[in-house]
């Protein structure tokens, strides 16, 4: 009995192992229809536009035949998501002149604004990134503008793009806004320029000198002539107290030969 109970369990072993070798042997049959269907789908695509946030990339979207051919490819912008964290933007802005940011970039606004939401904080007269210090602060789209700037606008503004399926966070974004007087400081970087720094500025950006209207203005102090002047100045002052020097010398040593050339009584 326990001969045939281990042929049978053996018998059972082979079968259960030669089953799956039968059924994967067995040939699918693809229906005709399916033999001629064309898929579209995305052979290529780019890096999304973004390092933070939503973004977009450009796909490459091709026909694919039963033959495996590419036919029809055409160049779909759809967008795309990385990580939702942008970090602390810094802004310094003189008092009453026009200001404005937004949590979308500039290529981005025109396909996906209508398909999100955002949520405005804001922490007045402090750069932060401490959540806490934080309250609401109404505006209903994707740019805060000042026109014109105030001083009490200063602070730091948070901004959070949601889905507006899933209000799930996508983009948070801090914006640090520094208020400053105009008679505080001069931000015109020209003005601190020297006029050889100038000219290199201009020559760097394709500007000559003689077909420019921009008129250079120069300090005293800043021409070459001057400097010259000083050098000028400067060395025969020196050369003046040199001779000085020398005549002193030069009669003490007379002095001192009369003095001892006289005859003693």
């Amino acid at each position: 009995m326990k001969t045939l109970g281990s042929r049978c369990t053996l018998g059972v072993l082979s079968c259960a192992f030669y089953l799956p070798l039968v059924v994967s042997f067995r040939r699918v049959t693809i229906p005709a229809e399916l033999k001629s269907v064309v898929a579209k789908v995305a052979v290529n695509a780019t890096s999304c536009s973004v390092t933070c946030g939503l973004g977009f990339k450009l796909e490459e979207m091709c026909e694919i035949t039963p033959a495996g051919e590419r036919r029809n490819c055409t160049m779909r912008r759809s967008p795309c998501l990385t990580t939702w964290g942008c970090g602390l933007l810094h802004f310094t802005v003189p008092v009453g002149k026009p200001f404005n940011f937004s949590c979308l970039s500039s290529d981005t606004v025109e396909f996906v604004s209508r398909a999100y939401t955002y949520t405005w904080r804001l922490a007045p007269g402090l750069i932060t990134m401490n959540d806490v210090l934080f309250v609401p602060f109404r505006n209903p789209g994707f740019v805060v503008q000042f026109s014109p700037t105030r001083e009490s606008d200063a602070g730091t503004y948070r901004c959070d793009v949601r889905m507006l399926k899933t209000f799930r966070v996508i983009k948070r974004v801090y914006f640090g806004v520094r208020v400053i007087r105009k008679d505080f400081v001069d931000l015109n970087f020209q003005k601190s320029l020297t006029h050889e720094q100038q000219l290199a500025a201009n020559e760097v950006e394709g500007i000559k000198g003689n077909n420019t209207n921009v008129e250079v203005q120069q300090h005293f102090w800043q021409r070459k002539s001057f400097y010259k002047s000083l050098v000028g100045i400067g060395s025969g002052v020196i050369g003046v107290v040199l001779l000085r020097a020398a005549l002193r010398s030069l009669q003490k040593t007379l002095r001192r030969s009369d003095a001892e050339t006289q005859p003693e009584f």
